[in-house]
């Protein structure tokens, strides 16, 4: 996955997938408070890569700790937290494993 770079609007594309595995797109009470542009923000100079390993770092590590800035739906700022149980990060760590290799795939 190294040796796959993506454009910014592939990794835009593979932030909102993960925005939407993390927040329901159809629940309409409760919207997704950030923006899959927060998502793609590295937490460290290592990150800054563009290749899908990075890519693919960036994103959960950035949904499970939490801590990045928005506005609920009232228009309140707010910060996310963080994924606090293991059911859910598995659960989201497998469901980006399985977009991984698509997005790999389609690069090929």
């Amino acid at each position: 996955m190294r040796a796959v770079t993506l454009d910014r609007d592939e990794q835009h594309a593979f932030a909102r997938s993960a925005l939407a595995l993390r927040y329901d797109p159809t629940d309409a009470e409760a919207p997704a408070a950030i923006t899959d542009s927060q998502l793609l923000v590295p937490r460290r100079v290592e990150d800054r890569r563009d290749d899908l390993w990075t890519v693919f770092d960036r994103v959960p590590e950035n949904l499970m700790k939490g801590g990045l800035h928005g506005r609920s739906r009232s228009g309140r700022a707010m910060s996310t937290r963080p994924i606090p149980g293991t059911d859910q990060n598995v659960k989201l760590n497998r469901a980006l494993w399985m977009l991984a290799p698509a997005m790999r795939q389609m690069k090929a």
